[in-house]
């Protein structure tokens, strides 16, 4: 076996490698609709850039040995099938990338809008959030319900938080379900997802906003529909 197909059998040992490690890190279980479709746009991604990047760094480490004692090294011969080629690969991936991120990036599941339409508003939870320094409170229109420092949320439901400031600007970020956005004074941001899986998470502010800023943090807490309508009736008897 000569060198050249030592280096390719390298490459394709590495490539296996990376992905049984990479690829079921990203494909790991979702805990909302909108953090599923952020991580499956990165699994493909990853599928591309994974072979890529061990092509160059391979064919890199490859010629920096293969010619680590020429001296007298001569200047690369104009190929044109081969710069064509090159070219044409590199628009087609461009081309998949920009596709594939479009049709992630332009669903409202996954990017702001100003409001939500009265047939979207049917069977779905809407909260407003509102940041201060450095508090978040999370009022609940239909139910009138306010509630300081704890969001709760039904799963399986779809949910909509209008987010906005009382004083500076301030940023909603929930990692663990894909979500942020940022609270702007005297404007609403829309953020539309759903829930799937019940448990504990922690909501950040993303922005930085003033000497307090690390401590302004919340819990929110994705419950069954029925703990939630029984945690709704017993914020409405201590209020």
């Amino acid at each position: 076996m000569n060198r050249v197909k030592q280096l390719l059998l390298g490459l394709g040992f590495a490539v296996i490698g990376m992905s049984i490690v990479a690829l079921p890190v990203a494909a790991a279980g979702y805990d909302s609709t909108t953090e599923a479709l952020i991580q499956s746009l990165n699994l493909k991604l990853l599928y591309v850039a994974v072979p890529i990047t061990i092509l160059v760094e391979g064919i890199l480490i490859y010629t920096v040995w293969r010619f680590r004692n020429n001296d007298d090294p001569k200047p690369t011969k104009e190929n044109r099938r081969l710069e064509i080629t090159w070219t044409v690969a590199t628009a087609i991936i461009l081309l998949f990338v920009g596709v594939a991120s479009y049709q992630v990036l332009a669903l409202p599941a996954v990017t702001a809008t100003p409001q939500v339409t009265d047939s979207e508003q049917a069977n779905a939870t809407e909260v407003t959030v509102v940041g201060q320094q450095f508090l978040w409170t999370f009022k609940y229109p239909e139910e009138n319900v306010t509630s300081r420092g704890t969001l709760v949320l039904p799963a399986n439901r779809t949910v909509y938080l209008n987010i906005t400031s009382r004083d500076v600007i301030h940023s909603v970020h929930i990692p663990e379900l894909g979500l942020k956005q940022d609270a702007v004074p005297g404007q609403y941001n829309l953020l539309r997802t759903t829930p799937t899986s019940q448990g504990t998470y922690q909501l950040y502010c993303a922005e930085y906003c003033g000497v307090g800023h690390s401590q302004m943090t919340a819990t929110v807490k994705v419950v069954s529909y029925d703990e939630y309508q029984q945690w709704l009736e017993d914020q409405k008897q201590s209020q």
